[in-house]
């Protein structure tokens, strides 16, 4: 990290972090979005109006409003303008609906509820209203947030370990919570991203995920410490989004492991033509991604690829770096930064460190998942290689137990990733009345692949050496596996719901 960028890491605020980089290089363009450009210096200033427009309306410190809004420059606008007035915000994924969203509304106790009124197809305001949302606003064109004289504003905040963030859980079982998130704890999760990748004031990075996502917070983070700009991207779809890609010269990209692996089927539409030429990095967390995927993406692309290890209640655990070597980023989930403690207790991660969450809106799920310690009981299974590089083997929940005998859901997918009929799969659990569980591979072909069924399955894992006891016994072939919106992870407990109901034997 850059001297300048170690330094404003220490700010004890959002708002303090925007407003010394606005100091700093207040003509530097932050957000890009189609023909329209935001410097640092117009983002403190924007943020500022737009919080005295919310002030004038009744928004107070510590006022919970919750917003559902895509990524857009006016959604950064009013988190900025929220972190200045010091409000307790709630994003929630716009994707969501009426389930999901009201309960985020109920549980936060929300005052205010900001949306885009009718988009895509479905009309947020009218869904508010519906769910008896108070303070309802719609936030979308340019122009459309609330506008006023920042002399009317109180003293920013100055404390950045109140919880100022309620966070959701979004995806890959079905009970939503609320992370309780601090100012610091954002600032420190974004400082670990930016400290891995080594970014520099001429990158130009993207964001193609929700903004909402704790991974928006995480990107914003990293641009203000430095001093460089993003494109978004309201609607990521793959080729259209190319051009956008191109146009504005960006140099690093990704998200998830679903995004590598789409960026990549373009890329094999035309072998040897970088797809965007001034790309060079690959960068992400989310679901653990195939070592093979890193090598493809190496090897057919041209480009680096990073890889990192976060979740809703850390944003940022640990992060491949490019200079580390190709096996660690292509096996392990990278190193923690400096004030990340992991501790394995049977095999389990635990976390410890300014970027872990204050826990959970309901007090019996905080003092469930801190041991005597302090430490965050992850659920996620790993080891610590000697270099300090985290390897993930699954998910303790994703652990399938057959015949008193424990089968890594994660092992299995990743032999199979290598197979050329398969595209993604997702490998779960299943009630079975003699073995406890069944294993069960449910693969996600490519287009004019030949059709995969249980014996040419068990037959390749024999091949690649997997032990008898751990082979499938049950294939399911689907067109598209399940996902979240936010980074596309794959629910594997709809694809237990789907199967497990008087599945056959095998495929």
């Amino acid at each position: 990290m850059t001297e300048t960028a170690h330094a404003l890491s220490a700010s004890r605020t959002l708002w303090e972090l925007v407003a010394r980089r606005a100091a700093l290089t207040p003509d530097r363009p932050v957000l890009i979005q189609d023909d329209r450009r935001l410097t640092f210096g117009e983002l403190r200033d924007g943020c500022e109006r737009v919080a005295a427009g919310l002030y004038g309306n009744g928004v107070r410190p510590g006022t919970v409003v919750a917003w559902q809004l895509p990524t857009r420059i006016e959604t950064v606008l009013l988190a900025g303008a929220l972190a200045r007035i010091g409000a307790v915000q709630s994003p929630v994924i716009p994707f969501y609906r009426d389930r999901e969203a009201g309960f985020a509304l109920r549980e936060s106790k929300a005052e205010f509820f900001a949306v885009p009124g009718e988009w895509r197809g479905f009309d947020h305001t009218e869904m508010a209203r519906r769910l008896g949302a108070r303070g309802v606003f719609e936030a979308y064109e340019p122009g459309s947030l609330p506008d006023g004289d920042p002399s009317v504003l109180p003293p920013p905040p100055a404390d950045g370990t109140s919880v100022r963030w309620i966070y959701w859980t979004s995806g890959t079982t079905s009970d939503p919570k609320g992370v309780l998130h601090t100012d610091r704890s954002l600032i420190a999760g974004g400082s670990c991203l930016a400290h891995a990748l080594r970014l520099a004031p001429d990158d130009v990075g993207s964001i193609a995920f929700p903004f909402a996502h704790i991974g928006g917070a995480d990107y914003l983070v990293m641009l203000l410490l430095y001093g460089f700009p993003a494109v978004l991207f309201e609607k990521f779809a793959l080729p259209d989004a190319l051009e956008t890609y191109r146009k504005h010269g960006v140099t690093t990209a990704g998200g998830s492991t679903a995004f590598y692996s789409m960026f990549l089927a373009e890329q094999r539409k035309q072998p040897g033509e970088p797809i965007i030429p001034t790309l060079r990095l690959l960068a992400g967390g989310g679901a653990a991604k195939p070592p093979e995927l890193y090598h493809a993406v190496v090897r057919e692309m041209g480009v680096q690829l990073t890889h990192g290890y976060g979740m809703t209640e850390v944003p940022m655990i640990t992060m491949g770096a490019p200079d580390d070597s190709a096996e660690n980023l292509a096996t392990t989930e990278g190193r923690p930064p400096e004030g990340m403690e992991i501790r394995i207790v049977d095999g389990e991660v635990r976390l410890r460190g300014e970027a872990v969450c204050q826990g959970y809106l309901d007090p019996e799920q905080t003092a469930a998942v801190f041991d005597a310690d302090g430490f965050l009981i992850t659920g996620d299974l790993g080891h610590l290689t000697p270099s300090g590089h985290l390897v993930l083997t699954g998910r303790l929940k994703d652990v399938i137990i057959r015949k008193g005998e424990n089968i890594s859901a994660k092992e299995i997918e990743d032999l199979l990733h290598e197979h050329p009929g398969v595209g993604d799969v997702a490998v779960i659990g299943l009630p079975d009345p003699d073995r406890g569980e069944r294993v069960c591979a449910v693969i996600e072909q490519p287009a004019s692949a030949t059709p995969l069924a249980l014996p040419e399955v068990t037959a390749y894992l024999r091949g690649v050496g997997l032990a008898t006891h751990k082979l499938p016994e049950q294939v399911e072939v689907v067109e598209a596996l399940p996902r979240n919106e936010a980074l596309r992870k794959v629910l594997k407990y709809k694809l237990r719901e789907r199967f497990a109901p008087s599945g056959p034997a095998g495929a």
